[in-house]
């Protein structure tokens, strides 16, 4: 390791390959690759849930019983080890494991998780004290690692294996907080100090709002996109925590999640019927023929084709949709397929929907990972109008394979789609602004249009293939972050 490199302790609930619920498990699975080929030295931590099996994933008993302080108990914990990536990439992965609070058949939703959590992330500190590894900062995602920076700066504030140790806080959506009662400060261990009091936010007088603990006491605090970090400072994306963060808003940096650009390839992605890169354009109609005919619409190269992967929620703009398309689908030729689960309330509307426009719309209710490469390999066009978006991972990896993104500017979505600009020939997409059904429609109308034009098209389709998602340059704003954390723990 280089002189000036970091010591890196990676904290999350959920990591890919290994457990997985969303975009979180993304980052935590590429984040940490990054900066190791940096030179720092990253060490994840995650709990071993009962679905993530050893012998699978090649896991080595490393350390038989590690015990863990719990307020006024100690419970012990088995550490396993694996690892994630390869080469200078190659990343230590440690698991908490505890079969009475890990092993079962779900990560999230149960009525001990804030025990389930707590112990996880009050083992990964011990971990460290074990293993005599000093970690220069601990990254702490969402609210189930949110109690750490709030345990350094109070029960393990005059331990000298922690002194120079700093906290980084990213909130990856701010609609997920982590609330229950007091109870849970006692498992804490964190009884004698009482609920945290802010003048602006009384709901937290009498209870325990993990993530609202997590920016507060967090050295720094980043969020997943840069317009996300300034959304989150107002009443109508602060989800009641805006006050706190307006107050600790020097401390807010906002940095553009990546994608693995290596595996995330159209070139090489074994899940296309036909590769293709930016060279190669033409043979990708292969691929919009071969999804046609997999989601059972009619084989037409000319029709305008639109795909949406995404979890079934308002958050993702759904009624909105619902409110277009009867007229979208008579005034226009376009179809559409989609993918994604959720409230059954969209599931009824989506199926309704396919079944008026059996040659117009698929509806697919499940998680299909290869079909998702497919959608994004072979549709035109990716629509994501949603209500807001911290990030989105989705209209980065349609760009990357070819298909052009119809989205919402809000959060993620605006920092990194341009609305083409016909008068300039700027742009690699189409936007809206307001949350409204006809800002909606005239959007998706206008890329329809687009859409006729095959030169115009060509070059939407190459801006966005060319654009550079990778992980590297967010991995090197966060190694920044991280020396700004280091000062701010300095009292610099």
């Amino acid at each position: 390791m280089a002189t000036n490199s970091l010591k890196i302790m990676y904290l999350s609930a959920e990591v890919a390959p290994f457990a997985k619920t969303g975009g979180l498990a993304d980052v935590a699975g590429s984040l940490p690759k990054a900066l190791n080929a940096l030179g720092h030295d990253v060490r994840i931590v995650m709990p071993r849930y009962g679905r993530i099996s050893p012998e699978r994933f090649g896991l080595k008993e490393v350390i038989p019983e590690l015990k863990v302080p719990m307020g006024d108990k100690t419970e012990s914990a088995r550490i396993l080890q694996g690892e994630i990536g390869s080469g200078e990439e190659k990343t230590t992965v440690y698991f908490v494991d505890n079969a009475r609070l890990y092993d079962r058949d779900n990560i999230y939703m149960y009525p001990d998780d804030a025990e389930r959590f707590l112990f996880f992330s009050k083992a990964a500190l011990e971990l460290a004290r074990k293993l005599n590894w000093q970690p220069d900062i601990v990254h702490c995602n969402d609210w189930h690692t949110a109690m750490v920076p709030n345990w350094l700066k109070t029960i393990y504030k005059d331990d000298p294996f922690f002194a120079h140790t700093a906290t980084v806080y990213t909130i990856h959506n701010l609609a997920y907080q982590g609330v229950f009662g007091y109870r849970v400060l006692e498992i804490a261990g964190l009884a004698e100090y009482g609920f945290i009091a802010h003048p602006e936010t009384a709901s937290l007088n009498d209870v325990v709002d993990f993530m609202a603990r997590g920016i507060l006491f967090a050295d720094v605090i980043t969020t997943v996109s840069p317009r996300y970090a300034q959304e989150i400072l107002t009443p109508e994306y602060g989800e009641g925590l805006d006050g706190i963060l307006r107050d600790r808003k020097d401390r807010l940096f906002g940095i553009l999640n990546g994608i693995d650009v290596d595996t995330l390839n159209p070139a090489t992605d074994p899940n296309l019927p036909v590769n293709f890169d930016a060279d190669s354009l033409g043979r990708r109609v292969e691929n919009k023929l071969a999804l046609q005919k997999e989601v059972g619409l009619p084989q037409r190269p000319d029709v305008p084709l639109m795909g949406v992967i995404s979890r079934l929620a308002d958050q993702k703009g759904f009624d909105l949709l619902g409110q277009i398309m009867d007229p979208l689908f008579r005034f226009n030729d376009v179809q559409f397929v989609l993918l994604g689960t959720g409230e059954e309330r969209y599931h009824h509307m989506f199926q309704q929907m396919a079944q008026r426009y059996p040659d117009r719309f698929s509806a697919n209710f499940t998680f299909n990972a290869p079909l998702a490469q497919k959608i994004y390999g072979g549709s035109d066009m990716f629509l994501m109008p949603s209500r807001f978006e911290p990030c989105g991972l989705g209209q980065m990896i349609a760009m990357r394979y070819g298909s052009v993104p119809v989205v919402r500017e809000t959060g993620g979505l605006a920092d990194t789609v341009e609305n083409y600009d016909p008068t300039t020939g700027k742009g690699n997409g189409f936007t809206f602004r307001e949350y409204d059904s006809m800002a909606l429609y005239t959007t998706v109308v206008r890329a329809l249009e687009n859409y006729r034009y095959p030169k115009i098209w060509r070059k939407l389709m190459l801006r966005g293939m060319k654009k550079d998602f990778s992980w590297q340059k967010s991995a090197k704003e966060y190694v920044e972050v991280y020396r700004k954390a280091l000062r701010f723990r300095a009292g610099k």
